[in-house]
């Protein structure tokens, strides 16, 4: 009697963590009677048409792997316009590896293709979504984070504390840009536990076209203040998402901007530090206020690191209730673990009616979790207009007290 076969692709990016589901899938899996399969080179495999890249899992092949980053299956991206023309090929496939079961692992983007395959399987095919990404913009219940976050945040800190100490020694300010297209929970996710002197988040930008003069000055203004209070140095943590609230023709004046395979801005290519380091040197020289400011991006770094044990124990949990949903009639759902319970969200309930796409998850700078990072950082706040401190602050800035007043007073209102 032949076994039904459970199939796993991932999509999108890496992220701390992939292959603690792989292995605890597999492992589920095969325990319960089934095969499994995995598919070499994601949904791009599926879409050329390689058998070849559907691969046998045993539990030797997974048992060991759940500590250790990147993707043993690999990964990929593929553009809309490839997956419309070759989604017949894919589904050829799958009925050729005769898959019952199928568990994708990715973001947003995964989780499109994963309806679209449940969708038209029309029951042939029982399908399960893991959501993974460490810019953690994904609708979870509970507000748990997605898998991968934890990881990259951890390592990020490691980095940016580092980096700090350095700033601190050789008296100099770093601009560092983290990752993070939607959404800033990583970039303040890292600011705050490292103690960052300021951070950037797109949510804070909300509403009209956002020019790189207003951030040239918000962090122009905290090295002042920072000069004011005697300090020669700090760090500015940004995320990269920040390009994407800019015009885009300023954007493109300032840097040559690639799409990648989904046509989107490629913001970890976009130097959103250099640019600004560039405009808020060149403000801070022509008034006399010598400042060395150093760029820096982080976040390949972060995407393929070896998970933490919180991601370890998570990622195993998903991969077990993965199988569990798919083994017991389940179909059509992202796992998701809520408050301890292993729960699925239906497809339905991801997906914004009004636009079609998965949801996502930003950072709510209303609430106290923002208010925290944002209290502790060096900003200019309306106190620092007030006499006795407003005299400083334009001295230190190499200005009159009304001309300093008329070009930074607008970020205090």
């Amino acid at each position: 009697m032949k076994k039904d076969v459970v199939a796993i692709v991932v999509g999108g990016g890496p992220a701390p963590g992939i292959n603690g589901v792989i292995s605890a899938a597999t492992i589920e899996a095969i325990n319960e009677g089934k095969e499994v399969i995995g598919i070499v080179g994601g949904f791009k495999s599926l879409f050329a048409g390689d058998k070849k890249s559907a691969v046998h899992l045993s539990i030797d092949d997974v048992s060991r792997i759940h500590t250790t980053g990147g993707s043993i299956l690999r990964t990929s991206r593929d553009p809309a316009d490839i997956a419309q023309k070759r989604f017949p090929v894919l589904q050829q496939m799958l009925k050729a590896l005769k898959v019952r079961y199928l568990i994708t692992i990715g973001g947003d983007g995964t989780a499109f293709m994963a309806r679209w395959i449940e969708q038209e399987a029309r029951g042939r095919i029982s399908v399960v979504h893991v959501p993974k990404t460490i810019d953690n913009d994904l609708l979870l219940p509970g507000g748990r984070s997605s898998f991968g976050y934890h990881t990259a945040r951890h390592w990020g800190v490691k980095i940016v504390k580092n980096i700090m100490e350095d700033a601190r020694t050789t008296g100099r300010w770093y601009f560092v840009t983290t990752m993070g297209r939607n959404a800033g929970h990583l970039a303040l996710g890292i600011g705050k536990a490292a103690g960052a002197t300021v951070t950037l988040i797109p949510e804070e930008f909300a509403g009209g076209e956002l020019h790189f003069q207003k951030i040239t000055d918000i962090l122009e203004g905290a090295i002042i203040k920072r000069l004011a209070m005697g300090k020669d140095h700090g760090i500015a943590v940004l995320a990269e998402g920040i390009a994407a609230k800019v015009d885009e023709q300023e954007l493109r004046s300032c840097d040559d901007i690639k799409c990648d395979e989904l046509g989107r801005l490629r913001l970890s290519e976009i130097q959103l530090g250099r640019i600004i380091s560039d405009n808020v040197r060149k403000s801070l020289d022509s008034r006399g206020v010598s400042m060395t400011i150093v760029h820096k991006t982080i976040g390949y770094e972060l995407r393929a690191a070896d998970p933490i044990p919180y991601d370890i124990e998570y990622t195993r949990d998903l991969g077990y209730g993965a199988v569990r949903f798919l083994l017991s009639g389940g179909t059509g759902a992202m796992i998701t673990l809520d408050e301890g319970r292993l729960r699925p969200v239906s497809f339905v309930e991801m997906v914004d009616p009004a636009t079609g796409k998965t949801m996502v998850r930003l950072v709510d700078i209303r609430a106290e979790a923002y208010e925290v990072g944002r209290k502790y950082m060096i900003r200019l706040e309306k106190g620092d207009f007030e006499p006795g401190s407003i005299e400083l602050l334009a001295k230190k800035a190499g200005m009159s007290v009304p001309d300093f007043i008329k070009r930074f007073s607008y970020l205090a209102a």
